[in-house]
């Protein structure tokens, strides 16, 4: 949630940011919304006032044994119109809220301009490519052979659920335990596990529940949604807290399932596991101070990056544009990883500085050096995605006869196993 001292003292230059993302600030329902409580605020004050001076009235006639009733008469008359008041005040406090809550954040002024993914900027590039000898096949076709079964998840559960089995059942759970293992044994996070669902209000801390909900599989019945991302409970881990700074940064590598309803996305890689409705993510989250902030950003990116250049796999990053830049985020990092099946680079991990507007929304403090209390920043990003992962690995280490050579950095994972056999479920060393 954007600062409301930010749109009362500099409104326009919060207007201009977010023009800058295409969003349309509305102006004159934020101006009606102040004037009112103004209004409210400035009456409530005045009889506040009037009170307190008839309480006294009261007590010195009371003291000189006279006659206090009529006092009282316009002193209990005072008290209804400013318990009115009050009502009102905070029903428009409520709706002001309400309001802001569906206002997406101000991206950082270095963040370029435009208005979709074709305008995001490439800020670097790591590896070459492979060449290969032979016609190359995407993870589908190489899959196929080795385990990767979408017919028995359509048969269970629909579209978009894949099945793994034997050998690359084992190299998935391997790339998320090896991601796990970097993640808190190298780059200084703390392992969590975390539930699977989360309340209403925790989706909402983290992005606006009521311009997403349609993105999210509900519980029936229940207040309760089907994680995206553990972004969703990790984060709400200091909601409504107030950390102290000599506990900051904290940061946090969490595993877990994703489910996504990926409402609007129809006819959008139906192919395959890039776009599925479960898919596994390795997390990290980090809690920090304003000022750490940017430095933080970069950081995390880098450990997002150092999985990828682990498994030697071929990678580029983005700056997003203002257009293509997440609701919360102020400014992204898109990591894409080569995929020889497809001849592109495709989304791996999406790394984000979300400055304060998470935190405003979960009341999410911090007190600092000198006792103030404000709000924490939060960063956060996929290290990694890990079905997209298993798709990059089976693209670029596909071999001739249809096998896929284990990465080095995960035989250790695969018990010594170095190729996963086609024709047969089982990885072999």
């Amino acid at each position: 949630m954007l600062d409301i001292q930010l749109l009362r003292k500099d409104l326009s230059a919060a207007i201009a940011g977010l023009k800058r993302r295409g969003f349309d600030f509305d102006e004159a329902a934020f101006r009606s919304f102040e004037a009112e409580r103004k209004r409210l605020q400035s009456r409530t004050e005045e009889l506040q006032a009037k009170r307190n001076s008839l309480s006294k009235q009261v007590g010195i006639l009371k003291g000189k044994g006279e006659d206090a009733s009529a006092v009282l008469a316009e002193g209990a008359g005072l008290g209804e119109e400013l318990k009115s008041n009050e009502s009102a005040l905070a029903a428009n406090q409520e709706n002001l809220n309400a309001f802001l809550r569906v206002i997406p954040n101000i991206p950082r002024p270095e963040v370029p301009e435009g208005a979709s993914s074709d305008d995001n900027v490439e800020v670097r590039r790591w590896g070459t490519p492979r060449t290969f000898d032979f016609a190359v096949k995407d993870h589908v076709d190489v899959g196929a052979g080795i385990g990767l079964d979408f017919d028995t998840g359509a048969k269970l559960a629909g579209a978009r659920f894949p099945v793994m089995k034997g050998g690359i059942a084992r190299l998935h759970r391997a790339l998320a335990q090896f991601m796990l293992a970097t993640q808190t044994e190298e780059h200084g996070y703390t392992e969590v596990y975390v539930p699977y669902m989360v309340t209403g209000e925790c989706a909402d801390g983290v992005s606006s529940l009521a311009k997403f909900e349609d993105q999210l599989f509900k519980i029936e019945g229940r207040d309760l949604y089907l994680i995206p991302t553990a972004e969703y409970p990790v984060t709400n881990f200091v909601r409504d807290s107030i950390v102290e700074a000599k506990d900051l940064p904290l940061k946090f590598a969490a595993h877990s399932p994703c489910f996504r309803s990926e409402a609007g996305s129809h006819g959008k890689d139906t192919r395959g596991m890039i776009r599925n409705h479960q898919f596994d993510k390795v997390e990290i989250v980090q809690i920090v101070r304003p000022e750490d902030a940017a430095a933080a950003h970069e950081e995390l990116t880098g450990h997002a990056e150092a999985i990828l250049r682990k498994l030697e796999l071929p990678y580029r990053v983005m700056l997003l544009c203002t257009g293509d830049t997440g609701f919360s985020s102020a400014k992204t990092y898109d990591i894409e990883v080569w995929l020889p099946g497809q001849n592109a680079y495709r989304e791996i991990s999406s790394c984000s500085n979300f400055e304060a507007f998470q935190a405003r929304r979960m009341q999410a403090r911090y007190r600092n050096e000198k006792g103030k209390i404000e709000p924490v920043n939060t960063i956060n990003g996929s290290g990694l995605a890990v079905g997209r992962s298993l798709v990059a690995v089976l693209e670029n280490y596909q071999n001739a006869d249809g096998s896929v050579t284990v990465p080095k950095a995960l035989v250790p994972y695969m018990g010594g196993a170095t190729v996963i056999q086609a024709g047969s479920p089982s990885a072999r060393g």
